[in-house]
Parts: C-alpha cells; sequence; structure tokens
C-alpha cells in the first residue's frame, strides 16, 4: 500500500482521538502505520529534505490541520 497523504490520515486520526485520551506521538505513529498496513520498508521511508520518517510526518500534518480546525 502506498504512504497514505496527509489528508487520508485525518478522519483515521479524529477516530483515534476519540477516546478522550492523551497520546504520545510514537504511540499515534505506530497505531497509524499499523492500521494502514503499511511495511517496515515503507515506515523506514524519510523525506528528501532531512532524516524524518515521511510517514511520520504526514501524520504529524495532519494533526497540524486537525488542531487549526479545532482552534477556530
Amino acid at each position: 500500500m502506498p504512504i497514505p497523504d496527509f489528508q487520508s490520515l485525518m478522519l483515521p486520526l479524529l477516530l483515534y482521538y476519540a477516546d478522550g485520551k492523551e497520546h504520545a506521538n510514537q504511540e499515534t505513529y505506530n497505531v497509524m502505520a499499523e492500521q494502514f498496513h503499511l511495511t517496515p520498508e515503507e515506515r523506514a521511508q524519510t523525506l528528501p529534505s532531512g532524516p524524518m520518517s515521511l510517514f511520520d510526518n504526514r501524520v504529524a500534518w495532519a494533526k497540524t490541520y486537525l488542531k487549526r480546525v479545532a482552534a477556530d
């Protein structure tokens, strides 16, 4: 499966956070990766601009946009 874009991660993130509990970033990345059935190789892909995981970066952007919407 290709690595999902940040828009595709928004609904699963909302559903994951619906329990109202706090979740560590790494825990969130791992749960989302499992939900999207990513392989270790896909999880290991990094951004061209640096060492951050491409998938983790997309999850982080999805979280950022959801926070912005919640703040409005």
